[in-house]
């Protein structure tokens, strides 16, 4: 019996000496750090040009655009002008059916000669009848009835003098003259048409002045105009002409509002030159104003800017560590969770690789407290939401649904400008940015790059790139991303259970 307990004993001592070996193994394996350090996205700061454009789109007019129409009502009889004709100032391009207005004026001239026919016979009979009221042949009473036709056949005569000037100029008006020179761009009646001149005169033909010199009418939006200037320069390019850029000039910003879907804009009216007649009327021009420029400065990317150092996780227990090293679902859900952007990109192991990247862009489809705090911090930021978020405000603020701040709708509101009416591009601007910066050397391990937050001033911006006026120098490093494995994802707020849903349960 002896014999049998003792080697029994020694297979349990065994046993324990294992159980205790692979326990204390795993404690020390979930204590140690076996995670890949985070991988710093970086970029330098470099000197460059920088250009500020407003964008808007519009249509190109010619710069006298002249309606031809007909005073009076007929048949066309002839057109002396056709699409594309080049006409000169009075000269015939259409011929109405002259014969009623002919016949109107033959009638007027016999109306005019009845009336001086009746004319010198009150005369004959106003001067017998004063000779006869000398001899005290007639009464007063005669005298003054003839004296009284004598001045209503005057009259008369000036009446039908009167009639006949105008079915002289009723005639006249057949003939349809060009009143300037230029290009007929339109024509709206054939031969034979009947045209009906009542309260507005029909339209015969539309002619352009001069096609060699337009105008864009484009519609700039209210958050943009501000910037815009008489004298600036611009360019565009048209659907026609894909691979050539045309310039033109800003000439005028017209006060009046343009309300489309309670988007407001104005008409800014652009001088464009067109001496090969490329540009046709009516194209739609894709414009870009230019409202600023630098030249040799510094500038860093946007996505510097937007930036935010990840936040550590905070499920650091034992139980999630576990499971975070058994490749559980918490640590991948906190994943997701905290990186809603991220990315896995697949790599020669079997880690995979998220990309800290900044806030999802807006879509306008966030609740409105959401999309009101998102907007906010990009204005803190210095930077601009798109038209379509600005209207999108627009519409939350007329419904009701969100109130402006502090009861205004000024300016400096949400759905305005910047305050005081100033261009971005004027504003004083001061931005927190990362770079990488070393920590001091821990026992035992190398020095880690840690990101650190610098308050800089910004200039210009071009969407991809922000002017830098203090604070940085050529070639320092930003930070504009960060890449870490997924088990060192950042956490989600208020952490996770790791029997949670997703990933592989247990």
């Amino acid at each position: 019996m002896a014999s049998d307990r003792k080697p029994r004993r020694v297979k349990w001592l065994v046993i324990v000496i294992i159980l205790v070996c692979a326990l204390g193994g795993l404690v020390w394996y979930l204590k140690s750090d076996h995670s890949d350090a985070p991988q710093y996205q970086t970029a330098q700061v470099t000197r460059g040009d920088l250009t500020q454009v407003v964008t808007a789109s519009g249509t190109l007019n010619p710069v006298i655009n002249v309606q031809v129409g007909s005073q009076v009502s007929g048949n066309i009889l002839k057109l002396f002008a056709d699409y594309n004709t080049l006409v000169k100032s009075n000269q015939v391009v259409a011929q109405l059916d002259p014969a009623i207005f002919q016949a109107a004026v033959h009638q007027g001239e016999g109306d005019l000669a009845n009336a001086r026919a009746a004319l010198e016979l009150a005369q004959v009979n106003a001067k017998r009848s004063k000779e006869l009221l000398a001899q005290n042949l007639i009464p007063s009473a005669d005298n003054d009835q003839a004296q009284a036709a004598l001045h209503q056949g005057e009259a008369m005569v000036k009446i039908k003098e009167a009639a006949l000037e105008k079915a002289k100029l009723d005639l006249s008006h057949c003939t349809i003259y060009a009143p300037v020179d230029g290009i007929v761009i339109s024509r709206s009646v054939d031969v034979g048409q009947t045209v009906a001149a009542s309260m507005n005169a029909p339209t015969l033909f539309v002619i352009a002045n001069d096609l060699s010199k337009m105008q864009i009418d484009a519609n700039v939006s209210e958050a943009d105009v501000g910037t815009v200037e008489d004298g600036q320069v611009t360019t565009f390019t048209v659907d026609a002409y894909p691979g050539r850029t045309f310039t033109g000039k800003v000439t005028q910003i017209r006060n009046a509002p343009i309300t489309v879907q309670n988007v407001v804009s104005y008409d800014t009216v652009i001088e464009v030159s067109n001496p090969d007649q490329k540009l046709k009327p009516g194209m739609t021009a894709t414009i870009s104003i230019i409202t600023g420029k630098r030249m040799g400065v510094l500038k860093a990317p946007n996505a510097a800017f937007r930036f935010k150092p990840p936040e550590p996780s905070t499920n650091q227990n034992f139980v999630a560590k576990f499971f975070a090293k058994l490749g559980g679902g918490s640590s991948q859900s906190n994943n997701v969770a905290a990186n809603p952007s991220s990315t896995p990109t697949a790599t020669g192991t079997n880690k995979s690789e998220t990309v800290a990247s900044a806030s999802p862009p807006l879509t306008g489809n966030e609740p409105p407290e959401e999309l009101m705090r998102r907007v906010r911090e990009m204005r803190e930021k210095g930077e601009e939401p798109s038209p379509e978020i600005r209207a999108k405000l627009r519409e939350l603020f007329q419904s009701g649904a969100i109130q402006r701040p502090g009861g205004g709708g000024g300016p400096g509101g949400p759905g305005g400008g910047p305050p005081g009416g100033r261009p971005r591009s004027a504003q004083p601007s001061s931005r927190t940015i990362y770079v990488m910066a070393t920590n001091s050397p821990a026992s035992g391990k190398e020095a880690m790059p840690k990101p650190e937050p610098l308050r800089v001033k910004t200039g210009l911006s071009d969407g991809a790139y922000t002017e830098i006026t203090d604070g940085l120098k050529e070639g320092d490093t930003v930070v504009t991303g960060v890449k870490f494995a997924q088990s060192q994802a950042p956490a989600a707020p208020g952490g996770g259970s790791p029997f949670g849903g997703g990933g592989r349960r247990f």
